[in-house]
Order: C-alpha cells, then structure tokens, then sequence
C-alpha cells in the first residue's frame, strides 16, 4: 500500500489542474509580450488568471505579481524592503521558513538590525512581545511572520499581527505558503503589505506562486531585464502554470468548506489512533490542538525502539509511506529541524524520540491511516 502523508512539502496536482495546464500548452503557446494574435490571447489569459487570482483575496490584480514560489517571493520581498524602502530592522521568530531565516542572516551581514521575537511554550508567536519590540526601536522596520509553520502548524493570529504592525506604522510581511488555498485571507480587511504564495501547497504546479505587494508601496525590479510583471520581475510568464494554479485556486476555495471538514476529521481520528497506541507521544507546538494550529499538518515525537529511532523515515518508506522529520526544503541538511530544536529543552520525549510530520489532504483515507499506525506498531 502506497500512502502520502508529507503534503505540506508538496500535493499531488487535481485533475482538473492538468487539464488546464494541458489544453494552455497545446493551444496557447505565444509570448504574452509579443504584439500579434498568439502574443494577445497568452497575455489575456495571463491577466483573467491575475484578476480570478486576486479576487480570492480581495485584492486588486496589479497587486498580484506572479513568481517561481515561496522561496522567490520571501527573498525579493525581504530584500527590496531594505534595498527600496530603507528597512534597517527586521522582525522575525526563530522559527520561521529557511526561506526566511537564511536571507535574514545574509542581512544581518550586511548591517541590517535582525530581532527575533519571543515564542510561547508551544512555539506561539509572542505579540505583546511583537509591540514592546515595535515600540523600542526607530525607523523603517519590517515585521516577517508566518501564517501557518510549515513543520508543526501553528496558525499566528494573523489579524492581531498585522493590527500591531500597523500602529507602530511597520511594514508586516507574512510568509503564507501554507495558508493559501486553506484559509480564506481577505487582504482589505487585514492590512498585510506583503504576502507569499506557492500553487504546489495548494493542488497547483510546482515552480509557479506569486507575491502580493500592496498598492503604494514602490520597490524596484528584484530580477531586471524586460518589462513582465508590472517591472518587478522581468522573464518570459509561464502562462500554463499560472493558468494551472488559477484553477488549483478556484477549485480550493469553491470545495473550502467541504475539504476542511473532511481533513480535520481525518486529523481527528489520526490523534486519537496514535494516542491509544503510544499513550505517552507528544505533540509538538500546537499540532493536536485544533483551534490554535493548521487541520492538515500534525508534528508528533513517537517513542518507538530506540534503535530503530534514527531510521523510522526510512522504515515508513519501505512501507510505502510518506511522512517528513521536517520541512522538505532541509531534507539534506544533518543538523535536522530547527524547529523542533527549540522544543527539546523542555521535553524529554523530543530529545529522546524522534518527531515526524504527517500532513493530510482531501485524498487521504481512515484506512490509510489504520495502515500506518499497523506499520508504528511494528516499529514500538
């Protein structure tokens, strides 16, 4: 049996999504620059997906600028606020995409204030913290914060967040990827000046998302050469991912309601599973409550053989089953997760065991998860 559980690292793509992205590179193949009929018809295509795209967040199309993803959209974002916008403090939290983290590093290198807010016990964002931070320094600041982490779930309160960056007038960009397409984001009522999005977190293709850029705020191209993207990023689009995202992301909030039901139960029954087989697992950050983290993603230490610990990845995959010891993006790393990291001072389980993350979909199954917790037992 073959199982998928690391869809926070990637999701298989809907099949209407290929279909879109089908029919786009066989019958619309001109440049979207160009001048002539096949030029025109990509360019139309290209703009209905901006506007569909941007109406999903109530946002205006010209402030929907389409890149290569998360990782793109967090450097040019980061990096222009300084270049443009004369940013010389950074707020972030240490645990936050390596997205994010490597280029604050970079930063800081180059004279750039980086200040890391307090986390709570659970790895929670600490907004009284955020304030007093906001309050003490001067100058063009800017507010880097996740919506949901990547590798234990845990959601910021997103409209409090941006609330206090815009009293103490800062900049606040939040690194989405793994909200958009789960969460509804209305970006006229929440004043986010920057946000980051990748179609392959949502059921769309890979190397394909797009940055929103509130209106107003002028930054220069990150990449030069031609005019695409209202100037901000030059290179030929890549109309049939964005037509394929669009559809990923139409389809993702039409079905919203109905997935998310169907996701949380599975997540449900997932905690309530593994709880009656290892009674003394621990749940990292706020992975098992349902409230505070995201429905789809459960990070969990798993007190199994001590010598078959290290290697408990690599015996699910004999399984047929996919999970993650972290986020994707660091799977070569050895210093393992960072995240993770800040929780093993206050637990035993964590240093002792190792954590894994499962992260589910629409196309997940109880019987999929019966099978898994078949194959933990054998591991125990």
């Amino acid at each position: 049996m073959n199982v998928y559980f690391d869809n926070a690292a990637t999701t298989p793509l809907r099949v209407e999504v290929i279909d879109s992205i089908n029919d786009c590179m066989k019958n619309y193949y001109g440049n979207s620059s160009s001048s002539h009929s096949y030029g025109r018809n990509n360019k139309s295509l290209l703009e209905n997906s901006r506007k569909s795209i941007a109406s999903y967040f109530n946002a205006n199309e010209n402030e929907i600028i389409f890149n290569s993803g998360g990782s793109e959209s967090n450097n040019s974002i980061l990096r222009s606020c300084v270049k443009d916008l004369g940013v010389k403090t950074i707020i972030s939290s240490p645990i936050e995409h390596n997205a994010v983290l490597n280029v604050l590093d970079l930063l800081k290198t180059e004279g750039i204030n980086i200040i890391y807010v307090k986390l709570h016990k659970n790895g929670e964002v600490d907004l009284l913290d955020l304030e007093q931070i906001l309050k003490s320094h001067a100058g063009p600041k800017l507010v880097s914060l996740m919506y949901v982490n990547n590798e234990i779930g845990n959601l910021l309160d997103i409209d409090e967040a941006a609330r206090i960056c815009k009293i103490h007038n800062s900049f606040f960009h939040t690194d989405s990827v793994q909200a958009v397409g789960h969460y509804k984001i209305d970006l006229a009522a929440i004043p986010i000046d920057f946000l980051s999005a990748s179609a392959h977190k949502f059921h769309g293709p890979k190397g394909i998302g797009f940055s929103f850029i509130r209106k107003g705020i002028n930054l220069n191209p990150f990449i030069i050469g031609g005019p695409q993207e209202r100037g901000l990023r030059a290179g030929t689009e890549a109309v049939d991912r964005i037509v394929g995202m669009q559809k990923a992301l139409e389809i993702s909030y039409k079905n919203l309601e109905s997935e998310k039901k169907y996701i949380q139960e599975l997540k449900k029954y997932f905690v309530q599973k593994l709880r009656n087989i290892f009674p003394e697992a621990h749940f990292n950050g706020h992975s098992e409550n349902f409230e505070k983290s995201s429905f789809k993603i459960v990070n969990v230490a798993i007190p199994i053989n001590t010598t078959k610990a290290d290697l408990i990845d690599f015996h699910l995959d004999l399984k047929g089953i996919a999970c993650s010891k972290g986020s994707a993006c660091q799977s070569g790393s050895t210093k393992g997760s960072h995240v993770i990291e800040r929780f093993k001072n206050n637990n035993n389980i964590i240093k002792k065991y190792p954590s894994l993350r499962f992260s589910f979909s629409f196309l997940n199954t109880k019987k999929e998860i019966d099978y898994l917790m078949t194959s933990l037992l054998e591991l125990k």
